[in-house]
């Protein structure tokens, strides 16, 4: 795999965003006999308008569009600034561009948002996938579901995805580096489905099922790397399934982009051979997160983001280890590329601070500082701590849900940089 840490990767990524910026669009379900106008306003009630006046004031790329290209769908209007239970909110990105994990690579990002119901405590559900081809032959279809019952009742949560992901690796542990660089290649399929019961107020559990299997796995790199990779005696196929017991706090009402609040996840896997594991291990994530605006009456907001990672008891395949980037949504350890620490165990810490560069709440930026440790194979023990920082842009993609594109660079210890896409919040 060629040198990714080049000098210009964030020109080169820049201007590709650009170029993909101009042909996005957001847009959500229209009803056109709801449109505001001078005339249906003044039968709002004083509360409504209000609302009406808040997103009124508030830009997105669709506006921009549609001031641009006269012939798009106008607005949704009114229908658009309350709770409509099975109205959806459609947010679409094409793109073109440059990231440490996939090189360049081309993609069509989407979510779809909604609510179940117009209670104003009602979660907001939200679907989403990022279709990506890139240049080292990586075919990337993730499909990511995280809804809300009427009443918020229950919970279903689902991570699916299929791979095919020629990808380096760097050993195990805290003191790799980038010349450690061994490419291993497979086809990965993970299938996470998890349903949960509300219990008291913003609480709530449930079970999961959990399946990984990566297969037609082949290491590219040379011997002098490997020995990590082949202590795991790692076979050409690799399978863990298990159950899984999920217990959740959320109070956060948008999980796209928080507006405040607390989100605790707590996952206890253990995986079995009953259920076409290849051996029985056992593994235990806890996700904390909290959002503090700051000043108050603003909407900057402060966040700060823990996820802990831990192996319990048996082997996991080396595929399967805690590793940098392989959470849900593929956001710890920005300033590094996926994969380049590795260990049994993970510790991770991140703080962002997000806030408005206009007052139409187009664009935004944020600054962030993460660090990260995994366990020694010989000790044990976090020896070490691996930082990163960096700062972003933010661009209003769809502003009833609340959706953004965000474009981050940041930078590690040892060489490690890099521009970091997602579409929404990083958590």
């Amino acid at each position: 795999m060629k040198n990714i840490y080049k000098k210009n990767i964030f020109k080169i990524f820049f201007i590709s965003s650009v170029c993909c910026f101009t042909i996005s669009l957001s847009f959500s379900q229209t009803d056109s006999s709801k449109i505001i106008t001078p005339k249906t306003f003044k039968n709002h009630t004083p509360k409504d308008k209000n609302i009406i006046s808040i997103y009124s004031s508030q830009k997105d790329i669709g506006d921009i569009l549609r001031r641009i290209f006269k012939n798009l769908p106008k607005s949704t209007g009114d229908s658009a600034f309350k709770k409509i239970p099975g109205k959806i909110y459609y947010s679409v990105l094409p793109a073109a561009g440059y990231t440490l994990e996939t090189g360049f690579a081309v993609a069509l990002s989407g979510n779809a948002a909604f609510y179940k119901s117009a209670d104003k405590n009602a979660n907001i559900s939200s679907i989403s996938t990022s279709v990506a081809y890139t240049q080292y032959h990586q075919i990337i279809v993730p499909i990511h579901s995280n809804i809300w019952s009427k009443g918020n009742k229950y919970n279903y949560v689902g991570d699916w995805r299929f791979m095919k992901y020629p990808q380096n690796t760097y050993g195990l542990g805290n003191y790799t580096s980038l010349k450690d660089a061994d490419l291993i290649d497979y086809s990965y399929i993970r299938i996470y489905q998890v349903v949960m019961k509300h219990i008291i107020k913003d609480f709530y559990a449930g079970v999961g099922y959990n399946l990984d299997v990566h297969w037609k796995i082949r290491e590219k790199g040379p011997d002098t790397v490997s020995a990590d990779f082949n202590r795991y005696k790692n076979n050409s196929n690799a399978v863990s399934s298990g159950l899984s017991l999920n217990f959740l706090y959320d109070n956060r009402r948008n999980s796209i982009n928080p507006p405040g609040g607390w989100y605790g996840n707590v996952i206890y896997r253990p995986n079995f051979k009953f259920l076409g594991s290849d051996q029985n291990w056992q593994l235990l994530i806890l996700d904390f997160r909290k959002y503090i605006k700051i000043p108050n009456n603003s909407k900057n907001i402060l966040a700060f983001w823990t996820y802990n990672w831990f192996t319990l008891s048996g082997n996991p395949p080396y595929l399967d280890l805690p590793s940098t980037g392989w959470d849900s949504h593929a956001n710890t350890g920005r300033g590094y590329i996926q994969g380049r620490f590795r260990g049994r165990n993970m510790l991770y810490l991140e703080t962002e601070y997000r806030y408005n560069l206009t007052r139409n709440g187009l664009l935004g930026g944020v600054v962030f500082t993460n660090v990260e440790s995994f366990t020694e194979e010989k000790s044990g023990k976090f020896e070490k701590l691996l930082p990163a920082a960096g700062a972003g842009l933010r661009i209003k993609l769809n502003k009833y849900s609340n959706t953004n594109i965000s474009i981050d660079y940041a930078f590690g210890i040892g060489g490690s940089q890099g521009v970091f896409f997602n579409l929404g919040e990083v958590f």
